[in-house]
């Protein structure tokens, strides 16, 4: 996948991600958004020589990013994680802040990516993280970033 295609996926998936968080949340979401990006969240075999994986990416996390910013870190010789969990996580000076919890494994190969079904291949639209005493069907107010 190249930069300008995962940068188009991003923006699509990001939008999923803002719809499905106005389900949950009170606040107004604003169209700006920032990335939350966690790598290298599975555990993954380095003698699965199909993927390009980067053990020293393990815990990093970068915050705040723009989406092209993203697009330099995560896309790598074509290739990007075969999941991403993609959720609105919280607001900062105007902004949507959008979390995104990364595989540790890089492919090119779209038969690999994680979420086949729901048109957005590797994202996974996951909902905000629920406050503790969350009732189903209440909506909640995130917290600041």
């Amino acid at each position: 996948m190249n930069k300008r295609e995962f940068l188009s996926l991003l923006g699509h998936a990001s939008n999923a991600a803002l719809d499905f968080a106005k389900v949950y949340v009170l606040d107004e979401l604003p169209l700006d958004y920032k990335y939350n990006v966690s790598l290298s969240l599975s555990t993954d075999d380095p003698r699965l020589t199909q993927f390009d994986i980067y053990p020293e990416d393990r815990g990093k996390v970068a915050g705040l990013l723009e989406d092209t910013e993203v697009v330099e870190l995560l896309c790598r010789k074509e290739k990007v994680p075969v999941w991403i969990d993609i959720s609105v996580h919280s607001l900062d000076k105007g902004c949507t802040v959008i979390q995104l919890l990364c595989a540790g494994r890089y492919s090119a190969d779209v038969a690999t990516f994680y979420y086949p079904d729901n048109g957005m291949p590797p994202f996974g639209i996951k909902s905000p993280a629920f406050p503790v005493g969350y009732k189903t069907g209440e909506k909640f107010r995130l917290k600041p970033a």
